[in-house]
């Protein structure tokens, strides 16, 4: 396999079955054997994405002292910007060679739960920013609610079964800035080899070399999607919750070649997560003689915990 398996979330929105079961096949066989695929037909617009990333860049051109002004301290770097460096792999020291903003939840109809998240930031310096964060945030959620339905088909469970878990979830929009490289890094790259933590992620943003995912037999494939694809990963929580029948990919960000080492690359990855009450145990019909259970039980939000504070961003 010299790229990632391509799928398009139309056979699955189609109202022939056999076109819907086509997709539910497809992206389940790619997601037991590599854990990642491209996806066309998603709800993105090209004037969105071509909206967001100008916003994008301009938050990131703004002046250093401008975008720290908005790094919330003592929330783990849940909304607003979090600052060049900051963040590293699972088991690594060395910060990533990037600085991202969190756009968090809008929930709906839920005033408690609501509370319970920190409130999403407002940039004051450009007016369009966060209601183009906004309806990215919104589109993406709902490409990844179709997606999870055809997993859960997959699975042999009710279609909706994840519907209840992700509405109102604790997802985040994170637009990714790699600045230029001026200096050769000592054992950094722009994002070193990891598994996302929550469900399921859409990635925004791999048209170009960079993003690279490991196979089954320890060898980087580059993972290129098509101008109109997203490249959408499983993570370690649907991946735990599966007994590891759906792969969560180890992956990286490399540094590019030194002659394109002047030059920036912006990523924006909707990391799904569900609620924090949500059980990741093992599902039944995950399990069996040959599949033993390999997870204790746990909820999704002390799991989240856990790893925030393996990634440095809770102390």
């Amino acid at each position: 396999m010299q790229n990632i398996p391509s799928v398009d979330l139309r056979d699955f929105l189609s109202d022939d079955p056999v076109r819907k079961q086509k997709f539910v096949n497809e992206i389940g066989q790619a997601y037991e054997e590599i854990g990642f695929v491209a996806l066309k037909g998603h709800f993105l617009d090209d004037q969105l994405v071509e909206n967001l990333y100008t916003e994008v860049r301009n938050f990131f051109n703004l002046p250093l002292e401008t975008k720290d002004s908005y790094e919330v301290p003592g929330i783990g770097g849940q909304r607003g910007y979090v600052s060049f460096g900051k963040e590293h792999a699972k088991g690594r020291t060395e910060g990533d060679l990037k600085e991202f903003w969190h756009f968090g939840q809008y929930v709906d109809n839920d005033p408690a739960l609501e509370a319970s998240y920190p409130a999403n930031v407002e940039v004051k310096e450009l007016p369009q920013f966060n209601a183009v964060g906004k309806e990215t945030y919104q589109m993406l959620e709902k490409t990844g609610v179709y997606v999870l339905r055809a997993l859960a088909l997959f699975l042999d469970l009710d279609e909706f079964y994840f519907d209840k878990f992700v509405k109102n979830g604790n997802s985040i929009l994170r637009p990714i800035h790699y600045p230029p490289i001026k200096d050769e890094p000592k054992n950094a790259v722009r994002a070193a080899a990891h598994g996302d933590i929550n469900l399921i992620t859409l990635l925004m943003g791999a048209q170009g070399k960079g993003l690279q995912v490991q196979n089954h037999d320890g060898q980087w494939i580059d993972a290129i999607a098509a101008d109109d694809e997203l490249v959408i990963n499983v993570g370690d929580m649907l991946s735990r919750h599966s007994n590891n029948r759906l792969k969560s990919t180890i992956h990286q960000v490399v540094n590019p070649p030194r002659e394109l080492w002047g030059t920036s690359r912006y990523s924006i990855p909707f990391f799904m997560h569900p609620v924090s009450t949500m059980p990741l145990n093992c599902l039944e019909n995950c399990i069996d003689e040959n599949n033993p259970k390999l997870y204790e039980d746990i909820t999704s939000g002390d799991f989240l915990y856990q790893r925030l504070v393996e990634l440095g961003l809770i102390k």
